[in-house]
């Protein structure tokens, strides 16, 4: 199986993920899409990341009526903090059958020359990258295929800054997972 790897904080995931997640598994030959849940992203500050079985749990209640989308914990028991080119080649390793690709944005393919071992990504992985708003730099390179999809500005920050200000997130949250917040009482 061909399986397109989304990593992220998800903190929370939103339909914005979701949308990208559908969009590049349509338009590309991708079996399968794991989302993969980030305990904590080493170029980013920890911010207000609540557990990750929560945000694993918020994944497997946005996905759970699509079965090309898979959520996944590959990294809770890696060294922390996460870096991809050691979940690629624990992923090769333990599933040989598989052939793994990346989903990135386009903002942070602009940062990839600053990721861990990022020439053995490019030389080894088929990365699939979304437009992101403000981004409009390309990276020339073989493995590396810009995909036509929305240009979706829902971030996670706004949707966390709103529910701590009681405002609605109708719309930007899939149902399972804003019932799942509101009852767990998160970002408050």
């Amino acid at each position: 199986m061909k399986i397109g790897l989304y990593f992220g904080s998800f903190n929370p995931i939103h339909i914005g993920h979701l949308i990208i997640a559908d969009t590049l598994h349509d338009r590309t030959d991708l079996d399968q899409v794991w989302f993969v849940v980030s305990p904590q992203n080493p170029l980013k500050k920890r911010q207000s990341l609540i557990h990750e079985f929560d945000r694993l749990r918020m994944v497997e209640l946005a996905i759970e009526d699509n079965f090309h989308f898979r959520a996944s914990d590959v990294e809770f028991s890696m060294p922390k903090p996460s870096y991809t080119i050691d979940t690629l080649a624990y992923l090769t390793d333990q599933y040989p059958q598989h052939q793994f690709c990346l989903f990135l944005g386009s903002d942070n393919l602009t940062q990839l020359k600053r990721w861990k071992n990022y020439q053995m990504i490019l030389d080894n992985y088929e990365i699939f990258v979304y437009p992101r708003p403000g981004e409009s730099k390309t990276f020339e390179h073989p493995k590396i295929q810009l995909i036509d999809a929305p240009l979706l500005d829902i971030s996670a920050t706004f949707i966390r800054k709103s529910i701590l200000a009681g405002k609605s997130v109708k719309y930007l949250l899939p149902d399972g997972v804003a019932d799942y917040i509101r009852d767990k009482k998160l970002y408050q």
